[in-house]
């Protein structure tokens, strides 16, 4: 292959200086072999003389073999990194990816759960088989996850001093790119770590992890994900019900009961007010929903 020697350049740039995660690399590695198969079979280019032509080209052929738009859009960011590394590096300059649009990747609304599966996932009896501790553990994270719309990776990144003790008090979130923010505590979100942290075997002091994983180490999020896949087999609950799902309907249902957007993302810790307009369609839609089952005239209107 004319471009083997670029594949694996690139590779051990991805692996090296990026420090790219294994699932990343095993992806665009795998994007950028078929894009150097495409013009072997097609042109016979090299990656330096590839033209924004080529490139639609081999974006329209995965295209007619079935590639939706998200790998198409993933593909297209790998040529583009290894173009512009190579040209960081001063291999070649070719800017010819700059200049070819990603396609339109339509945005997958979020999914929230009713609140009688919140309700029965909140449990701690439904951890039963596990060690007291671990179930009131696991009890807790999800109703931080709910009761307070945190990420599971924020939940997990608290410290022992952060949990709260006032049921109308605040947590302080450490969120993406360590920006911190304020979130408003329910009586149920201290409750259950108050119950957890009255079971926990290991001594919980001060800058220390405050969730625990089974032999006392910081607990890890893949636990807890493990913890709702048993709930969900057990209890025969929703695909959908997930962690993630949790702070999904905590934002979808304050919508419902009246939460302006601007503060709705103040409280999920968005960057952008776009990110949390997506609820807002959720909600919009489940509207829209109930007005055709319930007006005497919706359905007949739309037969007109």
């Amino acid at each position: 292959m004319r471009n083997k020697h670029h594949i694996y350049a690139f590779r051990l740039y991805l692996t090296g200086d990026r420090l790219a995660p294994a699932n990343t690399v095993k992806a665009y590695m795998r994007d950028i072999t078929q894009f150097a198969e495409f013009l072997r079979v097609h042109n016979d280019a090299r990656f330096e003389d590839v033209v924004p032509k080529d490139i639609r080209k081999f974006m329209a052929d995965r295209r007619m073999n079935g590639v939706g738009s998200a790998t198409l859009s993933r593909q297209l960011a790998a040529i583009r990194e290894m173009f512009r590394h190579f040209i960081r590096e001063g291999t070649f300059r070719n800017y010819a990816a700059e200049s070819v649009g990603r396609p339109h990747v339509p945005r997958r609304l979020p999914r929230p759960l009713p609140a009688e599966t919140i309700k029965t996932m909140l449990k701690p009896k439904q951890h039963e088989e596990k060690k007291n501790w671990i179930a009131a553990r696991d009890a807790a994270v999800l109703a931080l996850l709910y009761g307070a719309g945190l990420r599971i990776s924020e939940a997990l990144s608290l410290r022992s001093e952060d949990a709260p003790d006032d049921p109308n008090g605040m947590i302080l979130v450490r969120g993406k790119g360590d920006v911190e923010r304020y979130v408003p505590t329910i009586p149920a979100v201290v409750e259950a770590i108050a119950a957890y942290r009255a079971s926990c075997p290991f001594p919980l002091h001060k800058g220390t992890a405050l969730f625990r994983a089974e032999f006392g180490g910081p607990l890890y999020p893949r636990a807890i994900q493990r913890a709702v896949v048993d709930l969900r087999d057990r209890l025969g609950l929703p695909k959908n019900a997930t962690p993630h799902a949790l702070r999904h309907s905590f934002a979808s249902h304050l919508l419902d009961r009246g939460v302006d957007l601007r503060s709705l993302q103040t409280l999920m810790g968005h960057k952008s007010i776009g990110t949390t307009a997506g609820y807002a369609a959720v909600t919009e839609a489940k509207m829209l929903d109930t007005f055709d089952a319930a007006h005497p005239r919706a359905r007949r209107q739309a037969d007109l």
